[in-house]
């Protein structure tokens, strides 16, 4: 291991550990590459907005954000609630599966696990909590874990980030997440009918047929908005760029003029509070094409693919090592330190293990979503916690059996790979 390199390493671990923001501390340990190294320490801001703005798919990434935020401040979430309640809320638990149904209507909107805990999922669990005498340690982990369907179906922002960095096409990782997101929600719902039953949860009051109807039709115009998005996009009307501007202008449209839910004022703050979501987004990428240009440079991607082809690891050992590795890491770093720094280290040996990137680009953005509500770090534990003020001993006991439904969820996506690239497949991707 070069000077250069462990110099990055050091520099990267220790901002890290004092605590330094992750888009910072990636910062520090390319400008302090660079000086060791001898090179110029002005490329910094060249590599910084080249990743940047080289990349027209990125555009898309703030007009998702914009549109999740527009939708969070309308009443969208209490028409999906109310038509989602209509539809399952009349089982046994059903909260708890109202809480997993609104999860995978609204992450079809928004693509952000954040976005999708914080709007629906804060209604869902003071429903469950206060309603459906649902523990909070329980209605918190059942809100989190359906959140994390959110970055895995279309459209989705980590599946951005990753068509990005693999370079692969968008439009077939929006179509690769549609049956993991869909086992998914089957797989969380299937754990709340058990718990319900063990606990004997409350069952909800019936729906008539005309009252559902009603609900249905307050909840069409926002459960129109995927549709418009992935016919657009895969009828060629328009790029995965173009289809965020068209979710932004849609949410805006039945926001403001619809449903008048909010004003110009209003709609003005929703701007600003995107800017400032996206700014650190973009910070976290710039930073880590500055840690990548590094690895490129010390071929750290090539030294990993030639060791684990040296140990005469299969395709599918590989595989299960690296879900393995990565679900640990998952409970202690953060996801999009993941994401931007350690999976295009693992991109050369994926190619040299000839699994396919689109497979491995979804197996990867469930894996990181199942460690966002694992113990001890859960980022979507700590959000939601904060925010439902619940204590986290008490939501880290009740999160394990969702845990455990999605790691199955994950192990079988890795072995069955049809069920990821299936859909790709078939529309000729």
């Amino acid at each position: 291991m070069s000077p250069e390199l462990l110099t990055l390493i050091g520099v990267f671990v220790g901002a890290a550990i004092l605590r330094v923001p992750i888009a910072f501390s990636m910062f520090a340990a390319g400008v302090a590459y660079l000086a060791v190294s001898g090179g110029d320490v002005g490329q910094v801001a060249e590599q910084a907005l080249n990743g940047l703005y080289s990349n027209f798919v990125l555009i898309a990434i703030p007009m998702f954000v914009f549109a999740a935020n527009v939708m969070n401040a309308g009443t969208i979430s209490d028409r999906l609630w109310a038509f989602s309640n209509a539809v399952v809320g009349r089982f046994r638990g059903g909260l708890g599966q109202v809480t997993v149904l609104i999860g995978l209507l609204f992450a079809s909107m928004t693509g952000s696990a954040i976005a999708d805990a914080a709007g629906p999922g804060l209604v869902t669990y003071r429903a469950m909590h206060k309603v459906g005498g649902y523990k909070p340690g329980l209605a918190i982990s059942i809100t989190a874990a359906a959140a994390t369907i959110a970055p895995v179906v279309p459209p989705s922002i980590p599946m951005i980030l990753y068509a990005v960095i693999a370079n692969v096409s968008v439009g077939a990782m929006f179509l690769a997440g549609i049956v993991p997101g869909l086992m998914m929600a089957g797989s969380l719902m299937l754990v709340i009918a058990v718990v319900a039953r063990v606990r004997n949860l409350p069952v909800g009051e019936p729906v008539g047929a005309k009252e559902a109807f009603r609900l249905f039709r307050r909840a069409f115009l926002p459960m129109l908005m995927p549709v418009i998005i992935l016919a657009g996009i895969y009828s060629g009307v328009f790029t995965p760029t173009e289809a965020a501007v068209v979710a932004g202008l849609y949410a805006i449209v039945l926001s403001v003029f619809v449903y008048r839910a909010f004003g110009w004022r209003e709609l003005a703050a929703i701007v600003l509070e995107s800017a400032r979501s996206t700014g650190l987004i973009g910070l976290m990428i710039a930073g880590a094409f500055l840690i990548n240009y590094a690895v490129t440079a010390e071929q750290i991607g090539e030294w990993f693919a030639a060791l684990t082809t040296d140990a005469g690891l299969s395709a599918l050992g590989f595989f299960l090592i690296i879900n393995l590795a990565l679900l640990l890491a998952g409970c202690f770093l953060d996801t999009g330190t993941l994401m931007l720094v350690i999976v295009p280290l693992l991109l050369p040996a994926v190619h040299a293990q000839g699994i396919d990137p689109v497979h491995f680009g979804v197996v990867i953005v469930v894996n990181l979503m199942i460690g966002m509500i694992t113990p001890p770090y859960g980022l979507l534990l700590f959000v939601l916690s904060g925010l439902g003020k619940v204590p986290l001993g008490e939501v880290f006991k009740e999160t394990w059996p969702f845990v455990g439904a999605l790691v199955v969820v994950l192990l079988l996506l890795v072995l069955f790979p049809v069920l990821v690239v299936g859909l790709p497949y078939h529309f000729g991707f």
